[in-house]
């Protein structure tokens, strides 16, 4: 059986939604504090890319049991324009908008997996993973 949550993100109210969603979902597979706040950042950076960018969307958080290993599974889906081009968005300091760059390479950065897919005028599917310890 699969444990799973989805939480819409639309707006700062849905940005902490799925903070807290993501870090009680990880908080069950016993991750240490530092890695609830590692994993909640990365969540907090795509939410809110996805507000800024994407036209709000929704994450989908699951428990993976892949023995001997547990983690946590994060999937992120908007439907907004795309990110045209992938690689320099991961670059750090690179923005469209006006932040500073950080959210994509740095949730990358956080989590142990992370894979992202774009189609212009479709919208963007990040998928990400923090094992357990």
């Amino acid at each position: 059986m699969t444990t799973e949550t989805r939480v819409e993100v639309r707006d700062d109210v849905g940005i902490l939604n799925a903070r807290q969603a993501v870090r009680a979902l990880s908080r069950t597979l016993g991750f240490s504090d530092t890695d609830l706040t590692l994993i909640a950042t990365a969540v907090s950076e795509i939410a809110r890319n996805m507000v800024e960018y994407g036209r709000g969307g929704e994450f989908v958080f699951a428990v993976l049991d892949r023995a001997p290993r547990k983690g946590i599974a994060v999937t992120a889906v908007d439907h907004g324009p795309g990110i045209s081009n992938i690689p320099r968005a991961m670059e750090d300091g690179y923005s469209s908008g006006r932040g500073l760059g950080l959210g994509l390479p740095g949730a990358r950065r956080l989590m142990d997996e992370f894979e992202i897919e774009s189609k212009a005028e479709v919208g963007t599917t990040i998928s990400m993973v923090k094992w357990a310890p």
